[in-house]
């Protein structure tokens, strides 16, 4: 396929009158537009505004997606045990399949090509099966609880180590290896030394990710704190989570020393701006751990704390939270934030060859229509996908070379039926 229009092959690549080539699962060609037609002539053809690579949605709860707006205005640890936790014990399998279509269904229709799902407990196999089904690449992982946590979700340590054994053998590396699996605790607060250290052990054994929640509210901090007698990032140092496999969310309240941490070990921090912003947990220091070389991608979180899976919303706060938290204008410019949502996030999932329109990459971008009073004029390609583009914006998604949107529809399930099941059973699981 040939996909022609401003090409924004990554955060220092734009092509004005450009054009990327697909064959198969792989881009063959970044360029001209008029060379790529030279080269491929008989290449069936699309035209966008803007061809760029698919976005990078490095943390997610897709299984959340059925309490969409169910815990407003309330505090992160109020917000988790009152209301989303007992949903995620009250849904079946089927709820739990219908909640990750809808996620990745939104996801597709947004841009997002990659995403690294941060499940449930419980029937955490009707999420790859979702994923593999709607045809989006990720790293999903069943999440651990085996201390402080609610009925129907707490588990034994080896009970939880077990399952994750066998999901990681059954999906690490399945649909073509688009799916991989990451070892997934919740977070310190619900999970003992036992559990975080087990699942450190379980990574290394099948060389998989771990990605887990770390000092997003300063309540957390201090239970870990007041538990363990260190603070978090210390604490998730000392059982082995952290390393350049491993991928913690939120990071917002963390001191000079486990600032040291994360980046003396390569851990990448996974920015939530909207939910941060949401729950009043606070501003993560973004722009200081740029500085310091800490891996930083983006992620929306959950549809419970965002409303949205919005990756565009993410690249525009993260930007705007640092100016504001910095008190400088120049910081994360539009160049370094798209590169968080693109090629970071991609590394951080480990996947190679993703990320960036390169030729020899996988096939994965998005075409994107710009037009709308928002996005006229456009002088700066790249300023304007960060600060004024919008997730409704793209009409076209591809991963390894398959269209999974065309045109604004989504090819790979029946969006209505998905929307019109999530609605019923939403209804049922409502406080």
């Amino acid at each position: 396929m040939l996909c022609s229009g401003t090409v924004v092959a990554d955060s220092e690549t734009v092509i004005e009158d450009g054009a990327v080539v697909t064959v198969d699962d792989e881009i063959r060609f970044v360029g001209d537009r008029a060379d790529a037609i030279d080269r491929y002539p008989d290449h069936e053809r699309r035209s966008f505004d803007v061809v760029a690579p698919g976005l990078v949605n490095a943390h997610i709860h897709s299984v959340q997606s059925l309490g969409r707006g169910i815990a407003d205005d309330a505090p992160l640890l109020e917000w988790l045990f009152e209301y989303v936790l007992p949903m995620e014990a009250g849904m079946d399998r089927e709820a739990m399949a219908t909640a990750a279509k809808l996620g990745y269904l939104e996801c597709i229709e947004s841009g997002v090509t990659t995403v690294i799902d941060h499940l449930s407990v419980n029937h955490a196999e009707a999420a790859f099966e979702a994923a593999g089904e709607l045809g989006l690449r990720g790293v999903l992982g069943k999440v651990l609880m085996d201390t402080d946590s609610p009925d129907g979700l707490q588990e034994g340590t080896d009970e939880g180590l077990r399952e994750s054994e066998r999901l990681i053998n059954r999906y690490d590396g399945a649909f073509e290896d688009r799916i991989r699996y990451a070892v997934t605790p919740r977070f310190a607060v619900t999970c003992s030394e036992a559990c975080l250290r087990g699942a450190r052990d379980l990574a290394d054994e099948y060389d998989v990710r771990l990605h887990t929640h770390a000092s997003e509210n300063r309540d957390e901090v201090a239970t870990v704190e007041e538990r363990t007698g260190m603070r978090n990032i210390h604490w998730l140092d000392e059982v082995g989570l952290t390393g350049e496999d491993v991928l913690l969310a939120h990071c917002v309240w963390t001191d000079d020393s486990e600032r040291d941490v994360l980046a003396e070990t390569g851990t990448t921090v996974v920015h939530c701006p909207s939910a941060n912003m949401k729950l009043a947990s606070g501003v993560a220091p973004i722009a200081e751990y740029v500085e310091r070389g800490i891996p930083v991608a983006l992620g929306n979180d959950g549809p419970p704390c965002n409303n949205t899976l919005d990756p565009f919303t993410e690249m525009r706060q993260a930007s705007l939270l640092a100016k504001v938290d910095s008190h400088d204008a120049t910081a994360l410019p539009a160049a370094t934030v798209f590169e968080m949502a693109t090629r970071t996030g991609a590394k951080a999932a480990g996947f190679d060859r993703v990320g960036t329109l390169r030729e020899g990459w996988r096939a994965d971008l998005i075409g994107i229509e710009r037009s709308t009073a928002r996005s006229t004029p456009t002088h700066d390609p790249l300023s304007a996908l960060v600060y004024a583009t919008h997730g409704d914006d793209v009409t076209f998604t591809m991963v390894d070379g398959r269209v999974l949107q065309d045109d604004g529809v989504v090819q790979t399930c029946d969006g209505e039926a998905i929307r019109t099941r999530a609605d019923e059973l939403a209804a049922q699981l409502s406080p």
